[in-house]
């Protein structure tokens, strides 16, 4: 029985301005000079409205086509209906009659020469809503930004099936905009040029496709030098004639029916009987029309459907056989589900896409890629490359859908490809026999700015020792250490070959490599990073390959080295947990408790991540001569944000080394994993002291939410046992928490870590679920004030769209922690300078919102959820899943010089060279070769910000995971 809801104003309708105007006026000192004139403002404005028929948003993009930066700028233009301001964002907006004026917000006073900010509104209006047709900036009348053109493939056919050696036939429509003209349109399989064509209509028959699955795209370019690529579509290639059927997942109610397609891949000679039958599984599934449907050679290319009926009371999934002679099978997946399970339907639908192999999630082996587009820079630097992250969520996807179907083969078969490709094997950590527990590692400080590296190595600092070593040895009988690496080169695209077993086989290896990327401070940016294998034999880089980019040593010797993700590791123990309670629910316990097991393992070696960088002691660590922890008292007891360990390749001459990290991020703490891992007993590990260490764990990470939220209720960044990452001493009156500093931006400083809402929903969403487990008090106390503050600022439009934070800000500073009566925090602010309609995100959120709803009864939590699921299903679904356009500005970034010290030099394996002069393209010119490049070369010469609609595995998985999770508790 659920408590009665609390009461609460309503979710935000309507934004607020969330960031003042600051009205700076220059004077201008008599000196009896000319005054310098500023150059005269270049600019254009993109205008984009969502529009439900009584209202509309806008977002504008505003960029600086000159050669000097804009400091400061006010926006005007006028609308020729009765269209009036509601609130705006990202700016002060303002309206006088028609005319609308925007002057900058603090944070976005400043256009870099080539660069652009955004803005945003909510207007009302009646009758017509024509787009404004002239903006000025500073009173200047900017030119309109030329649109890239509209690029379609109309053939092949999504999910369309061939014979090995027919011709794939490719079309495109291209349109261009500005009258300009489309002068090409090329075609792509992934980022392989295929050919081109030169004239309308625009064709190319490919030849010579290999059997598999292949993402083919087009790419229009206009006479004005601007390109734009289509969405991708998936084909499969197969070895010869086949059944093909869609979809391969398919959820029918109990007592209703439904249908999938089938056709033939190549026509026949004579007619083709296609005969259906269930082959496995439930028996409450049957066919119940079209189990045997007849193709001719003129109509075998036309889909005709196959029913599947379901009785009103069965439940679990069968697979349903299409066969013809000659022909080889398909096979389709149905799930009966409760007779009100729509949205366990969605989870099915979104799962079949993601899991569609010609959909490009994934790699030949089976390892998800960070996402479907290969031109993306964010944390993985290329969109083939895939993280632990994406790994948790695969299991965390196939752990869901056996819930949903009852097949527990997927959720298994996700953890065998976790542990084969992104956990090292002993070939890839030979050496952690010879590892010290009394000294893990010789200390080296971090800096500011890359420029301060390589950090030279210092022995004379005091290093604890390793407190669980010995213990993790005796229980699992090995030494080295069964965690995820963070980061892998799915296809090898850099060449290093550091596939698992391999040391630096080279460019010509296929599959997985091993690759890292920061290495050198909080400053060191995505782009501004010299990508390095993780098996260093120098082979490439420099003489000592990449080691002395980082550290300063007198000789360097072969080695390897790998670091972790706790909040991906944790992420997985997660899924282990809602895997074993959903199995043992169907009776199925024994079908994952191996895989649970192996689990339980993995959080015992996390507990890496609870320990300061050099094992000192936690607490009042102010100077490099702060006295080395003894054993427990070096546990911060919080996920910190990473933990490392390495050693050299030399078998017979080795050393090896281990250390964890001093900085806690707010956003990476799990305490439903430290709960599993403490009192689920099927989760606690096999070490002696592993269970006690996650039950603290639990109550301290419960603490630091706590003790990090606002006045208004997010969630600020975190603490450091490390000041600066080199224990040096924090600003006087620094906040702690156990004697940790409070640090608002923990780890990476660009951009801020602290200023993204997805780690107030990613981290809160667990939160969530340990509540709705347990009811644990502090949790709810966290989770009530959380909730109100992020409703507040959440917008759900008529039509179904909405708005949710995107960009945080934070003042003051949190009280010093005293656990038996914690201070109110009333000096720590968060506000929110833009909003978003991401879709990870908000499917991230919505879970949160599920979750509490559920324990708390809370029915506007409930309603909100249900309706951001709704908003996506209904306004953003596409062929590959769930997604919405995203302006990259950042994207001016591809030219930002890579630091590399005066007289280091080296070479990439493709020859890229290694400099002073070294830029992140530079070193990646892979980039190049892209289907999507020309986006980026037109930015860089001074056209618009490039749009993109990318399909993140992350995000596509956590919008499945968040219809599923609404299936499971609210529908």
């Amino acid at each position: 029985m659920h408590p009665p809801p609390r009461r609460r104003s309503g979710v935000r309708r309507l934004l607020t301005a969330v960031a003042a105007a600051l009205a700076l006026p220059l004077t201008m000192l008599s000196t009896g000079s000319t005054p310098a004139q500023a150059a005269a403002v270049q600019c254009s404005v993109d205008y984009k409205a969502n529009d439900w028929g009584s209202g509309f948003t806008v977002d504008l993009t505003l960029t600086n086509r000159g050669a000097d930066a804009i400091d400061g700028w006010t926006l005007t233009y006028d609308y020729a209906g009765n269209q009036r301001l509601v609130n705006g964002w990202n700016g002060s907006w303002s309206q006088s009659g028609t005319t609308v004026t925007v002057k900058n917000a603090g944070h976005n006073a400043r256009i870099a020469a080539g660069g652009a900010v955004t803005t945003g509104a909510q207007f009302s209006y009646s009758g017509s809503n024509a787009a404004p047709t002239s903006f000025a900036i500073n009173g200047t009348t900017c030119t309109g930004a030329h649109q890239p053109p509209i690029t379609v493939l109309t053939s092949p056919q999504a999910g369309a099936v061939y014979t090995q050696g027919e011709t794939v036939p490719l079309a495109a429509t291209a349109a261009a905009a500005d009258d300009a003209t489309i002068t090409k349109v090329e075609f792509y399989d992934d980022t392989e040029l295929l050919g081109t064509d030169t004239s309308a209509p625009f064709t190319l028959s490919a030849a010579g496709l290999a059997v598999g699955s292949h993402s083919l795209v087009a790419k229009a370019y206009d006479s004005m030098g601007a390109s734009a690529d289509s969405t991708p579509v998936g084909i499969t290639v197969a070895s010869g004639p086949t059944v093909v059927a869609t979809p391969s997942q398919l959820g029918v109610q109990q007592g209703e029916s439904g249908t999938y397609e089938v056709k033939l891949s190549k026509q026949p000679t004579a007619n083709v009987t296609v005969t259906t039958t269930r082959a496995s599984g439930n028996t409450g599934l049957s066919v119940s029309g079209g189990a045997s449907l007849t193709f001719t050679p003129s109509n075998w290319n036309t889909a005709q459907k196959v029913t599947i009926s379901a009785d009103s009371s069965g439940s679990g999934s069968a697979v349903f056989e299409s066969s013809a002679p000659g022909h080889a099978k398909a096979a389709v997946t149905v799930t009966q589900l409760g007779a009100q399970k729509a949205y366990d339907a969605r989870f099915l639908e979104l799962y079949g896409k993601i899991t569609d192999p010609a959909n490009g999630y994934f790699s030949p082996e089976g390892i998800p890629y960070h996402s479907v587009e290969t031109l993306i820079v964010e944390a993985p630097d290329h969109g083939h490359e895939t993280t632990s992250e994406a790994y948790s969520y695969l299991l965390w996807l196939q752990a869901m859908y056996g819930k949903v179907t009852g097949d527990w083969s997927k959720f298994n078969g996700a953890w065998e490809i976790m542990e084969r490709y992104m956990i090292p094997t002993h070939a890839d950590q030979p050496t952690n026999s010879f590892y010290n527990a009394s000294k893990p590692a010789t200390y080296a400080p971090e800096h500011d700015t890359p420029n301060e590296y390589p950090s030279a190595l210092d022995s004379g600092v005091s290093v604890g020792p390793d407190p669980i070593a010995a213990e993790l040895k005796s229980a699992y009988g090995t030494d080295d250490v069964y965690g995820m690496h963070w980061i892998q080169d799915v296809d090898n695209v850099y060449g290093y070959g550091n596939s698992p077993g391999k040391c630096e086989a080279g460019p010509a290896d296929t599959g997985p490599s091993y690759i890292n990327t920061f290495q050198r401070g909080p400053q060191e940016s995505v782009w501004e990073t010299v990508p390095q294998p993780t098996c260093d034999a120098f082979k490439y880089g420099g003489k000592n390959g990449y080691l002395d980019l980082f550290t300063k040593d007198a000789s360097y010797a072969k080695q390897w080295k790998f670091t972790n993700a706790p909040d991906a590791d944790a992420r997985a123990v997660q899924a282990a947990y809602w895997a074993d309670l959903w199995a043992k629910d169907q009776g199925k316990g024994s079908q994952v408790s191996a895989t649970v097991a192996k689990a339980a393992k993995m959080g015992d070696y996390l507990r890496y991540a609870m320990y300061d960088k050099y094992f000192k002691k936690v607490g009042d660590c102010t100077s490099p001569s702060c006295p080395a922890g003894t054993g427990k008292d070096a546990s911060h007891y919080l996920l910190s944000w990473y933990y490392a360990w390495g050693g050299a390749t030399d078998t017979s001459a080795g050393w090896a080394w281990r250390i964890g990290s001093s900085h806690a991020h707010g956003g990476y703490q799990n305490p439903l994993a430290a709960y599993a891992l403490s009192q689920y007993a099927p989760l606690k590990p096999k070490s002696a002291t592993g269970a006690g260490d996650w039950a603290k764990s639990m109550q301290r990470q419960l603490e630091f939410y706590r003790w990090l939220q606002s006045d208004e209720g997010g969630i600020a960044g975190g603490a450091t046992n490390s000041w600066a990452g080199r224990y040096t001493t924090p600003p006087s009156g620094t906040p702690t928490f156990y004697g940790m500093h409070y640090d608002e931006k923990p780890v990476y400083h660009d951009p801020p870590s602290n200023q993204w809402f997805g780690f107030q929903a990613w981290s809160m969403e667990r939160v969530a679920e340990l509540y709705q487990q347990t009811g644990n008090a502090l949790a709810k106390s966290v989770l009530d004030k959380w909730v109100d503050w992020a409703l507040s600022e959440t917008t759900i439009n008529p039509d179904g769209s909405f708005r949710i934070p995107a960009t945080l800000q934070w003042t003051g500073k949190p009280d010093t922690w005293n656990a038996s009566s914690p201070g109110a925090n009333s000096g720590l602010h968060v506000s929110v300078t833009d909003y978003t309609n991401d879709v990870g995100v908000a499917a991230a959120y919505a879970k949160t919102l599920t979750y509490y709803a559920d324990r708390s009864g809370d029915t506007e939590a409930a309603s909100t959820a249900k309706a951001l699921l709704d908003g996506m299903w209904e306004n953003n679904q596409d062929a590959l899943g769930i997604a919405v356009p995203e302006t990259r500005a950042d994207y001016n970034r591809f030219d930002d010089p890579v630091y590399v010290p005066s007289g280091w030099t080296g070479t990439m394996p493709n020859g890229d060279a290694i400099n002073s002069s070294s830029t992140f393209e530079s070193i990646r010119s892979f980039y190049q070769d892209d289907p999507a490049w020309s986006k980026i070369e037109s930015y860089l010469e001074g056209g618009a910000a490039p749009t993109f609609t990318y399909h993140r595995f992350w995000a596509q998985a956590d919008i499945a995971l968040a219809m599923g999770s609404y299936a499971e508790l609210l529908e």
